[in-house]
């Protein structure tokens, strides 16, 4: 009987103790534990699949909805770090106006960047939060896992948990797996270096032989070239903001010294790197072909940017731009795709010169986020320097895997920095 009459009462009592009682109960410490758990536990799964992750995501997003000062995140939309991520996705939304492809590719050209607007909702959060380590941690014991899989099926594919086309690929794709070890290793830099400071010799070791094991893994197992791109500028940022001239030079000489030992070592690696003169002699698409297409994929976005420079051909129009232009063509030049293989031309293509203005303004308010010297803001300038340098040669903002790195590192690490900034806020 009482509990009827507190279901009626709980039904008329007025909104404003309704919502009060949702902000009590959402505030309670299982609450926040659980909806800390659910992106952590996204960050888990983003190694192994995309369903889990955009399972886990939702969840997570439904679950701190009520947890929102809402009058906090609309100041907080002053600030570009949160603005523009936003602007970006509008004018996505905006462009399908001014496009001239079917209303299937229009709608199908703003779900790569739609991502982009959980950013906000992850920088509000984790500026009251203080389990963004959970999230980090998650991603780098399931990358590890990962890792050690990928040795074992190089031995063995007959154990790959999915068809893929490399060897020592257990799920997805050598570009994606690359780009976790990537990052992970280059994570563990610096409590690598402050263990090593600090004398604490076992944490330093543990910590560097992880670092080895994974970057090893790219080098002898498989690897996209995309990483020995990011990878050196990655080791130059560290290097600049972390050690002094005498420990870079010593750095760097090791770095030389083990570079030959993999190259004479490492026939896979120096396969990699003979390809590409190789592909760029190739003329059409029977064969490997990478670098050529890359190349005419890149004239081409260019030519159809000059075209319509200011606001572009609009929304989802990439496919329709390549399908006029390959008309009476033969091999390369008669290919037909969706992605230029470079970040920059992708948003041009569509959005213009307006469209890339707002790509560099949020990658450049996203590295003013993180001008401390702690393990977090390292992590979260890592994942945006690895971002943009790898988007030179991929679209990697738009695509599916790279682009939730990019949203959850610095999601978490940037609302992390931002706490650290307004040490008043209250937390969770």
């Amino acid at each position: 009987m009482s509990t009827d009459s507190d279901a009626i009462g709980l039904a008329i009592e007025p909104p404003a103790r309704w919502r009060d009682r949702v902000r009590t109960w959402s505030g309670s410490v299982p609450y926040v534990r659980a909806t800390d758990t659910l992106i952590a536990l996204a960050a888990a799964s983003l190694p192994w699949t995309t369903t889990a992750l955009a399972v886990f995501m939702l969840l997570w997003l439904v679950a701190v909805i009520p947890t929102i000062d809402w009058r906090q995140f609309v100041l907080d939309l002053a600030q570009p770090a949160f603005a523009l991520p936003i602007a970006l996705v509008a004018l996505a939304l905006i462009g399908v106006a001014w496009s001239e492809t079917s209303w299937v590719e229009r709608l199908h050209g703003i779900k790569p960047l739609s991502k982009l607007l959980l950013l906000p909702f992850l920088l509000g959060y984790f500026q009251r939060s203080q389990r963004g380590l959970w999230v980090f941690l998650a991603f780098l014991v399931s990358s590890l896992v990962l890792m050690i899989l990928s040795w074992i099926v190089l031995a063995l594919p007959q154990l790959k948990l999915a068809h893929t086309a490399s060897d020592g690929v257990p799920v997805k794709n050598y570009l994606d797996q690359s780009q976790e070890f990537a990052l992970c290793a280059f994570a563990l830099a610096l409590p690598a270096l402050t263990a090593v400071r600090a004398r604490q010799w076992r944490i330093a070791v543990g910590a560097i032989a992880l670092m080895l094991l994974f970057v090893f893994n790219m080098l002898y197992v498989v690897s996209a070239r995309t990483a020995l791109v990011y990878m050196p500028v990655l080791l130059i940022l560290f290097a600049s903001l972390h050690l002094s001239r005498r420990a870079t030079r010593l750095l760097f000489a090791g770095v030389a010294v083990t570079s030959l030992v993999v190259w004479t070592t490492s026939p896979y690696l120096r396969q990699r790197i003979a390809d590409v003169s190789i592909e760029y002699r190739a003329h059409d698409t029977s064969g490997i072909a990478s670098t050529a297409q890359r190349l005419t994929y890149w004239r081409k976005s260019v030519k159809f940017i000059g075209e319509a420079p200011w606001l572009g051909h609009g929304t989802g129009s990439i496919r329709h731009m390549f399908t006029q232009d390959a008309v009476g063509q033969a091999g390369l030049e008669a290919e037909v795709i969706n992605n230029p293989h470079n970040q920059t031309l992708n948003v041009g293509v569509q959005w213009g010169l307006i469209g890339i203005l707002l790509l560099y303004a949020m990658w450049i308010s996203h590295v003013r986020l993180f001008a401390g010297r702690d393990l977090v803001s390292w992590i979260g300038l890592a994942v945006v320097v690895q971002n943009i340098t790898s988007s030179l040669l991929n679209s990697h903002l738009s695509d599916f895997h790279e682009g939730w790195m990019y949203v959850i590192g610095v999601g978490v690490a940037g609302g992390k920095a931002l706490r650290a900034r307004r040490p008043e806020n209250a937390d969770v």
